[in-house]
């Protein structure tokens, strides 16, 4: 029989992986951060209480502490635009109920953790950086862009823009601070595991940088827009999200090499830029429920009968059939405008065949 010492070293073995992913700074957009002017003097600090910071981390959110809740806001709006640029995938972004927000699916090194990655990062830079317009951090104001070179010479610059710049390197700091922590040997999979990470949270934040844009307003009396004042505003975040879906689909396959780089598993590709998705496992399918790869499977998701694509019922459903049922659907209709000024509308009921994969 295994000595007692042995059993332990198993056990731990076995729950190394799962403690290592157990908590993340994603947990931030589970519950709301207090806000610095909300602490009780005396109080055990904030940033304690945390769950899911690294070591690093703590240290920034001692000296940012009012960036927090919108780090928080941040992680919030990337897991939302992930769920909803996989709504109709056989893996929907789904989240768990634990401070790992999204559960083992992560501990793979996919093109979806490369998603996931790449789109939190995204929505830090975009909270931080509208934090900083609006005047809720104390250590950054108004975006400083310098004036568009190909601006019209008459249109005044310096309206209030998004401060992507500071948004921008504050969470390359914080992100990328639990990245670059961790020590693994040259070339072993785990120090290929951080650099894709890495990588992947670059191109996020890219992605808010580079969809950012000037906004102008117009000026001049009864509306003759004589003069314009312009200023940098981001993009909306959905323009994001779509520009980083494309770079999922086209995601570059990597692996470390013995001089603890990244290369092309298929030379024959062009390198990726940085602001290219990169992976280093292949994905599971995600048709079946499996604990050990956090899959959820999709059985009991709704399938489109008539779609060819990813959300039709042949490859949603994995082959396995699906079951149809009728539900009854309740919407606004027949809406009429009234003089002055609302909008009265009729509800319409309809049943609807739907189709829910076994």
């Amino acid at each position: 029989m295994p000595s007692l010492p042995a059993l332990l070293a198993l056990l731990f073995a076995c729950w190394a992986p799962l403690r290592a992913t157990a908590s993340s700074w994603w947990s931030l957009a589970m519950s709301p951060v207090q806000r610095p002017e909300m602490f009780i003097i005396g109080a055990q600090p904030v940033c304690s209480q945390l769950p899911g910071l690294s070591a690093g981390q703590r240290k920034l959110c001692q000296l940012y502490q009012e960036h927090m809740a919108y780090i928080g806001e941040g992680a919030r709006t990337g897991i939302r635009e992930c769920q909803h640029q996989f709504r109709q995938r056989r893996w929907n972004c789904s989240t768990v109920d634990d401070a790992s927000v999204f559960g083992r699916v992560l501990q793979i090194g996919s093109r979806e953790t490369a998603f996931t990655y790449a789109v939190s990062a995204a929505g830090v830079v975009n909270a931080i950086s509208r934090a900083c317009r609006e005047g809720e951090l104390s250590t950054c104001g108004c975006s400083r862009a310098a004036r568009p070179k190909d601006l019209p010479r008459d249109w005044l610059w310096g309206g209030c823009g998004d401060n992507v710049d500071y948004g921008y390197r504050f969470a390359k700091e914080f992100v990328d601070a639990r990245e670059r922590e961790k020590n693994f040997a040259k070339g072993s999979e785990e120090q290929g595991r951080v650099l894709m990470n890495l990588q992947n949270n670059e191109a996020g934040r890219r992605a808010v940088y580079k969809t950012a844009d000037v906004a102008c307003k117009c000026h001049g009396v009864s509306g003759s827009c004589s003069l314009k004042t312009c200023w940098l505003q981001l993009a909306e975040f959905r323009k994001v999200g779509d520009q980083l879906k494309e770079k999922y689909d086209s995601a570059a396959a990597m692996r470390i090499t013995r001089r603890g780089k990244l290369e092309l598993v298929n030379s024959r590709f062009k390198p990726p830029t940085p602001e290219d998705l990169v992976y280093v496992d292949p994905s599971p399918d995600y048709c079946l429920r499996d604990e050990s790869t956090g899959s959820l499977g999709t059985r009991g998701r709704l399938c489109n009968k008539t779609s060819e694509g990813l959300d039709g019922c042949a490859l949603m459903c994995c082959g396995r059939g699906y079951n149809q049922f009728k539900s009854v659907r309740t919407e606004r209709c027949h809406c009429k405008f009234h003089w002055c000024c609302f909008v009265r509308c009729k509800k319409c009921t309809q049943v609807v065949d739907q189709f829910v994969c076994k």
